[in-house]
């Protein structure tokens, strides 16, 4: 199963072209000086974000990519040509390391930036260069340099207002499916979201986005299952929305998901506890009244969460998703608005 929110590649950037070894040579000058020209320089590599692609599926068939070398010099001080960049769209939100040591290299998050991650080779010099008092002939030249060959890894980490969080089958898929446009696929067993799917929610006065990253599951943060690919979409959004499956047998199960998430929250990545996190209790349609009142103190009592920050919803018959997405606008747009004045 190929994961598609991670590649790996190598790219090649452009040698420069050779200095060319060159004399005049006209009808009434026999014995001309030096006149060859330099070599162009290589094509870089150039990463840039393209706003309509959202996954690194384009990289699963192609992982690698060369650049054009630069032209040779020649006769009469002519340079040659440099070569194209190389020019890679990208989704927003793709960091690139260097798969060797790790290091990253470059985070792609602006649409008006080129990120160059290999750079061409300078050209050669020409023998017109090497021109002196004590050699007026001289015939050295100088071959192009090479471009830079890197390993990379491209990882994809969704930028989002809101991002979904909950074990296996809580009912995200089905919630983003029934509040937006995106269609991601649901299913009944572990793992049905295999990369996050986005979904753009139109409210009132302002629109945000909201990523349904994959169930986790216990030890994700350990790299069990699938977690540690997944968890990494989390860190930027701004928003966690943790769902709770109510429709199960266990004595106080909500409890129990809620402090499991947490728990793998926290070890992945310290400061993703620190986010602003909603509880979302999903599946009221299967309880009656009475059991969500009892569930809410449960929640309150034993976790010391604020009645205000936990939801009550029906993902499969949308009860409660108005009131959370009025929230969820609410919340976003007042944040929106004090970047803007910090800015």
């Amino acid at each position: 199963m190929n994961f598609i929110d991670e590649a790996f590649l190598e790219v090649r950037a452009g040698n420069g072209g050779a200095g060319a070894s060159s004399f005049r040579r006209e009808k009434y000058i026999p014995f001309g000086g030096p006149d060859g020209g330099d070599g162009g320089k290589g094509g870089d590599i150039i990463f840039q974000v393209n706003k309509n692609k959202n996954t690194l599926i384009d990289f699963q068939n192609k992982k690698v990519f060369i650049a054009k070398n630069g032209r040779p010099g020649a006769g009469k001080n002519k340079s040659g040509a440099a070569a194209e960049d190389l020019i890679i769209d990208v989704p927003k939100g793709t960091v690139i390391y260097d798969d060797l040591s790790n290091e990253q290299l470059l985070d792609c998050c602006d649409d008006d930036v080129s990120y160059t991650v290999a750079v061409g080779g300078d050209g050669g010099q020409g023998n017109a260069r090497f021109k002196s008092s004590t050699n007026q002939a001289p015939r050295k030249f100088t071959l192009g340099f090479e471009g830079e060959i890197r390993s990379i890894r491209l990882e994809l980490k969704s930028l989002a207002d809101v991002g979904l969080v909950g074990f296996p089958n809580a009912g995200k898929s089905t919630f983003l499916n029934k509040v937006s446009s995106a269609k991601p696929k649901i299913g009944s067993y572990p793992f049905t979201t295999l990369r996050p799917h986005l979904g753009t929610i139109r409210g009132n006065d302002s629109s945000f986005v909201i990523a349904d990253i994959p169930g986790l599951i216990e030890g994700a943060s350990e790299g069990a299952g699938l977690g540690i690919k997944f968890l990494q979409h989390i860190s930027r959004t701004g928003l966690l929305l943790i769902f709770v499956d109510l429709f199960s047998t266990e004595e106080n199960n909500h409890i129990q998901q809620i402090k499991l998430l947490k728990k793998e929250l926290s070890l992945y990545k310290e400061d993703l506890t620190q986010k602003v996190s909603w509880i979302v209790c999903n599946k009221i349609d299967l309880i009656n009244d009475e059991e969500i009142e009892e569930i809410s103190n449960n929640i309150q009592n034993q976790l010391s969460i604020s009645k205000k920050d936990i939801f009550f919803i029906s993902a499969a018959t949308g009860a409660g998703t108005e009131n959370l997405l009025k929230s969820l606008e609410e919340v976003i747009v007042r944040s929106k608005e004090d970047i803007n004045l910090d800015s």
